[in-house]
């Protein structure tokens, strides 16, 4: 399918489509844990984006939810939909967004999601090189997160044994991790200082 294509069906049914490469993948929709938590870590960054801005004016960030990152230079017949990403300023208003302009992209996981779909969605991250990735897992049991996790796009390349290649050529890895004992929450400096209390971050 092409954008073109999609663009003429109906916002309910397009809306749960993301195209890769032009194959249409189904993006199912989540539990309402899952939008409360998505708008916490999008208004947890967008705060943290604007304190950093305050500090140096010549660093401008917007923080999104649910916005189409197209992966290509031009086209718009590949493009993925994070929950909650942060990109540089762009140009002019109701520009698209190009995975070159995105810093952070994040998704919220549900019980329900497989692990297949997330790494597959993560090395579609990867390959576009956006430079850092987040995951924010749902407890089972409880209306709460139980882990956010921090990756790092892999810039060097990996010592594997002789006639072993890795699968795809970019990949992430975990630099930071944190669970609700840790009583001073989700701290870290890249791609801006982020401090984000638990507080902000409950149901």
């Amino acid at each position: 399918m092409t954008w073109e294509e999609l663009e003429r069906l109906p916002e309910e049914i397009a809306g749960q489509i993301e195209l890769w490469n032009g194959r249409v993948v189904w993006v199912r929709g989540g539990p309402g844990e899952h939008q409360i938590f998505t708008a916490r870590m999008w208004a947890a960054l967008e705060r943290c984006a604007r304190q950093d801005m305050s500090a140096d004016a010549d660093r401008c960030w917007r923080a999104n939810l649910e916005t189409n990152v197209f992966l290509g230079r031009s086209g718009k017949s590949d493009f993925v939909t994070p929950d909650f990403l942060v990109h540089r300023c762009l140009e002019s208003p109701y520009q698209d967004v190009r995975a070159g302009d995105v810093v952070l992209v994040g998704e919220v996981l549900s019980p329900s999601n497989t692990q297949n779909d997330i790494e597959a969605k993560k090395g579609r991250y990867a390959s576009a090189g956006i430079p850092w990735y987040w995951e924010v897992t749902l407890a089972r049991e409880a209306s709460a997160i139980a882990i956010v996790r921090a990756y790092a796009l892999e810039t060097g390349h990996a010592h594997l044994p002789e006639g072993v290649h890795p699968l795809r050529a970019a990949n992430y890895l975990v630099v930071g991790e944190w669970t609700p004992g840790h009583s001073n929450g989700v701290q870290y400096n890249f791609p801006f200082p982020i401090d984000i209390p638990w507080a902000e971050l409950e149901f």
